[in-house]
């Protein structure tokens, strides 16, 4: 765990708030963070709709230490707010997950989706034009035939590098609900997208068709009693997948079995306690995150107060549970009040499964090492991130004597709470996104 405090911070804002950072509005809030399977690269969308792409600097004789630096390469809008006038509602254009897919050429792809609609986009590099045609003069107007006396051969004349974001492929009408997640299968054809009820299997070629896989819903909506939270794709295994509920259970299918696979293969799920029931216990049960490790052997869920890994081969109870901010149980109510409870928050592995990072309120965000069994509190904030600056733990008082690099449980800001974190897939380097700001922290460099 001692090389978690030596995290080197690059802050980054949205264009739109580069200003000020105290001058942000709604469609500033980073919604997802997303590292691609290299690590090359990084995306953040926002609840504006912006998908905002950096890449990592290439190393330079003269400046090692810049190579961990991450610059904004493409911008681009990709969802804009809509209307659906047979329901009366207002579909929001805040990007609620991005996933990269495997790069097979010079160009990048990335799914992002709002509520209803997944896009396919292509991100690629020009650094070439074509002049020289028969038919249209240099601005692009249709020249008179007439006025043709000679054939040209048209020439690519080199010009400033352009990165363009076009959108491939658009996805829609399929989820009543709203979207949660998608997840891209690793035979790198299909993906599957998740609303509250339903789990929709498409190919990526195909947008005018999906396959139902999982419908929860029942025949009378009164009847209701848990929503899926979030899902995903084993990382090798295309037939397998899982997926998450309110209740605090996951369920892992099996396509092979059924074309839809509303009947489980596998129900991971932890008896309640008896003593600790209380009014919010089947809200704070509520798993608003699932993730397998990378070797697809163990399962991790992120509730309201604990992350806990799961065995694949053991349903009956969780390997490991570690407390994320257990100081927080004696605020339930409070925390319900301001609706806080109901916050989402998200959970990752690192390159080698060997430590968790989740985050929580007051920017504050955690890493448990599963190996040494120790943890750590990191800040990502801009008082305590300068450049180049070691991150130092920061420890929660609960009552008592509060020492001097305490803070008191009753300071907490609940406003500020990291929901989105990423890590890279091969190195220790994290993005850490807390409202509008996204910092990235690396490995200190000597």
């Amino acid at each position: 765990m001692k090389c978690f405090s030596r995290y080197l911070p690059y802050i980054f804002r949205p264009p739109s708030s580069l200003l000020s950072s105290s001058c942000h509005t709604e469609a500033d809030i980073i919604s997802t963070v997303e590292f691609n399977s290299t690590g090359e690269l990084l995306a953040t969308g926002d609840k504006g709709g912006r998908v905002v792409v950096f890449q990592r600097e290439q190393e330079s004789k003269n400046q090692p230490h810049r190579r961990g630096e991450y610059n904004v390469y493409s911008t681009f809008q990709s969802h804009e707010p809509e209307f659906d006038y047979l329901k009366s509602l207002e579909i929001e254009e805040k990007i609620n997950k991005i996933r990269w897919l495997p790069q097979q050429n010079a160009a990048y792809f990335l799914l992002s989706t709002n509520d209803k609609t997944v896009k396919l986009w292509k991100i690629s590099e020009r650094d070439k034009r074509p002049e020289g045609y028969n038919l249209k003069d240099e601005e692009g107007r249709i020249r008179d035939p007439t006025t043709i006396t000679s054939l040209r051969v048209p020439v690519l004349r080199p010009m400033d590098l352009m990165v363009e974001a076009t959108p491939r492929r658009i996805f829609s009408n399929a989820h009543t609900y709203h979207i949660n997640s998608i997840s891209v299968n690793s035979d790198h054809e299909t993906y599957m997208s998740t609303d509250d009820l339903r789990i929709n299997l498409w190919n990526l070629e195909i947008t005018n068709r999906s396959f139902n896989i999982v419908d929860i819903k029942p025949a009378n909506m009164e009847e209701l009693t848990e929503v899926i939270t979030a899902a995903e794709f084993h990382p090798n295994q295309c037939n397998t997948f899982v997926y998450s509920s309110s209740k605090g259970s996951i369920r892992l299918c099996d396509m092979r079995t059924s074309a839809l696979c509303d009947n489980h293969s596998k129900l991971f799920e932890e008896p309640e306690d008896p003593s600790n029931r209380s009014f919010f216990s089947e809200i704070i049960s509520s798993i608003s995150d699932v993730k397998f490790s990378h070797s697809g052997r163990y399962l991790m869920t992120r509730d309201y107060l604990t992350v806990k890994v799961w065995d694949v081969n053991m349903e009956s109870k969780p390997l490991e549970t570690y407390q994320v901010h257990d100081y927080l149980r004696s605020k339930l109510c409070s925390l319900y009040e301001n609706d806080c409870i109901f916050d989402k928050f998200e959970c990752v592995w690192n390159g080698t499964d060997s430590v968790l990072m989740t985050g929580s309120y007051n920017n504050f965000f955690r890493m448990f090492d599963r190996n040494t069994k120790r943890d750590v509190t990191l800040e990502a904030s801009r008082e305590n991130s300068k450049p180049r600056a070691i991150l130092k733990p920061r420890k929660v008082c609960v009552g008592g004597k509060r020492r001097k690099d305490e803070i008191s449980v009753d300071s907490l800001d609940f406003s500020k709470k990291i929901l989105h974190t990423a890590w890279h897939p091969n190195e220790n380097i994290i993005a850490v996104a807390a409202t509008n700001n996204l910092y990235i922290f690396q490995d200190k460099v000597n």
